[in-house]
């Protein structure tokens, strides 16, 4: 249940700011943007003031799960219980959805019963090649937590040549074994690593469905010594393809 912060309003009543990224589908930038910020105005001092008193419940309401999993045994082979705790090999009980599309028309996929992206049909994406070699680095999970796995998800799309396609992307069966795709050897992992999520990336490209996997891996020991900035990796990893 996603905890709450009750703030007062001059007027005597109450808002309810929900904590972020605890219901699926949601985007971040929704979260940060979401009508219930919108519809009530609070005074900044009185807001600052409930802030204060209310941040050490609201960061324990969103840090639950974590923190259980930190209490757990520091044995790494510790049974996974509710699947935040991975022993080895790591694997994931929820995952982020990330869609992208290049060179489509009407680009549209619907997932756990919802339209999670719609694009203009008579307007042709920019290519991914137009963004540069890199175009994949800042790719986000911007649709989260949603808990393995729902139905496949339904693609429809134009290639940039008009010709009109639909795929199912089951992502259950891509990722039957629920184990977390990485390039990190078992002894360079923190051995209390937890995973909440990790990031499924759905890449529409032309006349190709790419899936990915990003999984932000902890690690003992910095990968820059000194940099303790560069205490994990983050790989995207390629899982399955199809061309139509």
């Amino acid at each position: 249940m996603a905890a709450m912060v009750r703030l007062r309003r001059a007027t005597g009543r109450w808002t309810a700011a929900p904590c972020a990224g605890h219901r699926a589908g949601v985007n971040r930038t929704d979260i940060v943007q979401g009508s219930a910020m919108k519809r009530h105005r609070i005074r900044p001092r009185l807001a600052t003031l409930a802030f204060s008193l209310a941040a050490p419940w609201l960061l324990q309401g969103c840090q639950t799960t974590m923190n259980t999993a930190n209490t757990a045994s520091g044995d790494a082979t510790a049974p996974p219980g509710d699947g935040l705790y991975s022993p080895w090999p790591l694997k994931f009980k929820k995952h982020n959805l990330g869609i992208h599309c290049f060179e489509t028309y009407g680009c549209k996929v619907v997932y756990d019963g919802w339209v999670q992206a719609m694009q203009d049909p008579d307007v042709l994406r920019p290519s991914s090649a137009s963004l540069g070699p890199d175009y994949r680095r800042n790719w986000l999970g911007g649709r989260l937590g949603f808990r393995n796995f729902p139905p496949p998800a339904k693609v429809t799309w134009r290639s940039k040549d008009g010709t009109a396609h639909k795929a199912e992307i089951d992502f259950g069966e891509i990722f039957k074994d629920e184990l977390i795709r990485h390039n990190v050897a078992h002894e360079d992992v923190y051995p209390r690593a937890t995973f909440i999520s990790t990031d499924i990336h759905l890449e529409i490209n032309d006349r190709t469905i790419n899936v990915y996997m990003l999984a932000s891996i902890p690690l003992r020991e910095p990968r820059i010594p000194g940099n303790r900035y560069s205490n994990a990796r983050h790989d995207l990893i390629l899982v399955h393809t199809e061309t139509f």
